[in-house]
This record gives structure tokens, sequence and C-alpha cells, in this order.
């Protein structure tokens, strides 16, 4: 039985009901019944949005939230998406983690060495070590 109001399961999950109406209109959330044209959800909308929280805060994008609930066949169960996704999601994180460690060489490398008084010294210096690169 759908009971919540947007604005009550708003409050509930932290989000804008604004996000509540994005969600459903790009087809992360099912659309709500209504009921004298309001909205009105039941708890599952809950559940589903603490989903897409989660996933949120795990780095998935909206696209790879809405393959979470829609990308796969009915029957699958959502141990093996989150699996599916998670070592993709992972593979995405790692190859991020070696770019981020390199501009931390770069970054620590330049705090140590440079010496530059103005910005043409410097272009010309990194323009010397890239060539030589």
């Amino acid at each position: 039985m759908a009971r919540w109001t947007i604005s009550q399961v708003a409050r509930q999950i932290g989000l804008r009901p604004s996000a509540i109406r994005y969600y459903e209109r790009i087809g992360v959330l099912p659309k709500a019944e209504r009921s004298s044209g309001r909205r009105r959800y039941d708890d599952t909308v809950l559940y589903r949005l603490a989903l897409v929280q989660r996933a949120r805060a795990t780095g998935f994008s909206l696209d790879e939230i809405k393959r979470l609930f829609n990308g796969f066949p009915a029957a699958t169960p959502i141990s093996q998406r989150w699996r599916t996704l998670a070592e993709k999601k992972l593979a995405e994180l790692e190859l991020q983690a070696q770019r981020i460690e390199s501009m931390q060489v770069v970054l620590r490398r330049l705090q140590r060495c440079c010496r530059c008084q103005d910005i043409d010294q410097c272009g010309r210096a990194m323009f010397e070590a890239y060539r030589a690169a």
C-alpha cells in the first residue's frame, strides 16, 4: 500500500523531491502511484533509494545504477548484478589510482624542484622535460 508522499520520502532518505522525480523520469525508480494527483510511494522506494545512494557513494554513475536495476535479465539476482558492476568499477578505480599516483609524483617533484622566476622560464623547463621524456 502506497503511503509516503514525495516530501516524506525525500526527508526519510535525505534527498530533494526534485531528485526523486528525476530518478523516476530516467528510469532508476518506477513511476509512483498517484492518489488525487499526488505521488504516493510504498516502503520499497526507500530501499531502492538506499541502493542508489550507496552506489553513488561508491562512484557509480546514474547510467551504471540504471544498469544495476534494469540492465540485466529480470531473473539475474541482485548479488550477481553487483558483482558484475563492481568488477568493472574496481578496474576503473585501479586505473584512476595509478593516474593519481603519477600526478602526485609530478606535483611533489614540482614542489621540490621548481625554482622558476616567471611563466616563460617555467614553460621552457616543462617543454624541455616533455621533449626529453
